[in-house]
Formats: structure tokens, sequence, C-alpha cells
């Protein structure tokens, strides 16, 4: 690193751009983000980097993230630290270096100055070996990462522990969908973001959150809200001893949390209307981003009145119960666009509490829509259904709902 170098990037950057060095030289690099971009390109969001062998070389092979598409570049490393260099003094204003034994994060305040943080890994020490070129297809999430151990959903070598396949899939899933969503909504260039996950559980996903926006620069607050206080606990303790700063979970639910200028509001195994009221929330909050996956649609089946068309066919309980769900889900879904969000309904990966495997994804629009003929559409459901009422709808006039979710997720 030259001296103008270190000059323009304060002492600081200067330690870690000697670990990155040390890092190429020995090579323990498992992966360095370039993040938090404030430059003139505005499709631009990040850089990550991972050590691949090509043609019998050591090199970094970058991908290049935009909103629209990635590509990839390989540098070798003397190369690699010269465009780690230009990168920082040209937009970017956090990197993220992992090694196999230690972890560094550099950042710059809105004052302009750098900070370093340097964090020991779990179960390091084992040179990383560079990937083949045609490696397997990218993954959102990283084995790696401390908190999959602590959770133990990884072991200290890093392997996905064979019970916990499923999970791994569905924290990678999540957050794909989580990752696009942040793209699309501008969340990606906010300085702060603030998630609240309700029925927070075990915290699989909740811990995913937080390392994912962490690593993409952003200053991260997520609150797991949890009834179990054992669990609250657990997942305070964990998040205490891997040094996560900004990760809490609080004792409470989803009916009765206030709600603080919440930006991602979650709700993964909210039972019955307790879906509704963490849709509320997150409506009232201004939320930029709702995600949930509801089970347990027990408000309209009662209330059903089979249209004499349709009563040949839910007559069957089965039948009945289906078409409650589609109508539930689907009224939330334009309940949600009648509010300012763009919705899409689709198939998630079931979860441990339920085998429903179903996503509702509400992203904010930046420009106002008429929603009156959306008003209607509803009006003609719920008069086609013989449906009196609907939670949701009830929340957003104003009207108080009677509680009847026992749930642990409400």
């Amino acid at each position: 690193m030259s001296n103008s170098a270190n000059a323009a990037l304060d002492v600081k950057a200067a330690q870690f751009f000697q670990s990155l060095q040390q890092a190429l030289s020995a090579q323990t690099l498992v992966r360095l983000v370039l993040s938090r971009y404030e430059g003139d390109d505005r499709d631009l969001v990040r850089f990550v980097a991972r050590p691949v062998e090509l043609k019998g070389q050591y090199m970094l092979s970058f991908v290049r993230e935009t909103t629209t598409f990635t590509t990839t570049q390989n540098y070798l490393p003397s190369d690699a630290v010269a465009f780690v260099e230009q990168q920082l003094t040209n937009g970017f204003k956090a990197a993220l270096l992992e090694t196999t034994d230690s972890e560094y994060q550099l950042t710059i305040s809105k004052k302009g100055k750098w900070l370093l943080n340097r964090t020991k890994r779990q179960g390091g020490g084992t040179p990383s070996q560079p990937a083949a070129h045609n490696r397997e297809k990218q993954r959102f999430v990283e084995q790696s990462r401390p908190y999959l151990q602590a959770l133990g959903v990884t072991d200290v070598q890093g392997n996905v522990i064979p019970a916990m396949q499923r999970k791994w899939k569905q924290i990678n899933k999540f957050i794909e969908i989580l990752a696009k969503a942040i793209r699309e909504t501008g969340l990606a260039e906010r300085s702060q973001v603030h998630v609240a996950d309700f029925g927070s559980g075990k915290a699989y996903l909740t811990f995913a959150v937080f390392d994912y926006l962490t690593q993409l620069g952003l200053d991260a607050k997520v609150t797991g809200v949890e009834l179990r206080q054992p669990l609250v606990d657990l997942c305070n303790d964990t998040a205490k001893r891997l040094g996560l700063s900004g990760l809490d979970f609080e004792q409470g639910d989803v009916q009765h949390f206030k709600a603080r200028g919440i930006n991602v509001m979650i709700a993964l195994h909210a039972c019955d209307i307790a879906t509704d009221y963490a849709i509320h929330m997150g409506i009232q909050t201004g939320a930029e981003i709702i995600m949930c996956s509801p089970c347990c649609h027990k408000e309209l089946r009662p209330q059903l009145q089979s249209p004499a068309v349709l009563a040949p066919l839910l007559k069957h309980g089965i039948h009945q119960g289906q078409e409650a769900e589609m109508l539930t889900d689907g009224m939330r879904a334009l309940l949600l666009e009648a509010s300012g969000y763009d919705t899409q309904v689709f198939e998630f990966i079931s979860l441990e509490h339920t085998s429903k495997n179903k996503m509702i994804l509400a992203q904010k629009r930046q420009q106002p829509r008429d929603s009156s003929a959306i008003w209607q559409q509803i009006a003609a459901l719920k008069l086609f259904y013989g449906i009196r009422a609907q939670t949701l709808e009830t929340l957003l006039k104003g009207g108080s709902v009677p509680t009847s979710c026992d749930s642990e997720g409400c």
C-alpha cells in the first residue's frame, strides 16, 4: 500500500490493508466484501470477493453486484489490493475481511472517521482452499458464518449438520427473498435499518437477517419478539456471546408490541388473526417490507356460505379449508395493495412450526395509487362468500377485534 493511499485512508485503513495483504500471502482469506456504496454509480450495490485457483494461480474473484445483474472479474493478489484501495477512495464506505481466524470490519463514519473492528472467528486456523473456477452456485449465506455454528446449524469445520439441512435451505431461501426486496425498496442505500421479527422462536432467521444486513454495511437494529421467555434469554445470551450489537430479543406478542420506526416487519408463523395484527402493524409503522408466512386460517371458515355453484365442491371439509385459506390470504394481499403496497403470494419452504409453505411479501410503493377499485373487489368477495368480518380490514378501518387466538405465534 502506497504512502499516499495510507494518508488518504487513515491509519485504521492501513491496518486493514496490512491484514488483507497478510491473508493473501498466507492464503487464509475466506471472503472480502465492499459495501455501503455512496458513489456516482446509482446501480452499484457491492463487491464480494473469494479466492479461486485459475490455471494454477491463486487469485481473487470479485463479483460486482448491481440492482439488476452481476459480473465477475478475477485479480492477482497484488492487483486485488490496488483494486480495493481504489474502491475505498471512490464511494465504498465499508469493507469486511474474513480470514480463517479473524474478521476485520472497516467502516467510515458520517464525520469521515475510519473505524476498524477485529473479532476472532470460532474454529479458525485452517487455511482456506481456493475454489475451483466452476464452483457451486452462489449462496446468500456462507456456511462459515459464526452464528450458524452457535445455533447448531453447522459444526466447527463449517459443515452443515445433516439434521439441519432443511433449516439451512430455509435460511438461504429466506435471505435470497429478503435481499431482492432490500434492493428493490432502496433500503440497501439507507444508513440504518430496523427489523422486527415476530414469533422469532429459536431465531435462526433473525440472526441470519442481522448478519446479512451487517455485511451490507448497514447499521442494523433487529428485534426478535417471542412469547417464551426461556427462548428470549437463550437468544440474547447467544447474541451477546457473539458480540452482535444491534441484535436483541424481547418477550411479547404481535398484538401488544409497540412499533417504533420499523423498516422490515417479519411474522413467519403467526397463527390465524395474529398475521392480520402483524400486517396491520407493518402498515401503521410504514414498513417498506412486510413478510408473512401465515397458518391456521380459522377466522373466515365458519363464516363461509357456499354459493350454489360451489356447494358440491365445498361440502368436503378439506376443500372448505383450502377455500378459506385462499380467501383469507387473497384478501390480505388485496388489503395490502389497497394500503400502498405491491404484493406477491408464493410458495416458500415450510417451517418447523407448520407444514404451511406460503409467503406473503409486500413492498411499499414509491408513488401513491388510487385504490378504490381494490376496495370494490374486497367488498365483492365478502358479498360472494357471505363474509361478515375480516380482522385486517377491521383494523385498517379503526375497529376493534375480539382476541381469539391462543397460538404461541400470536
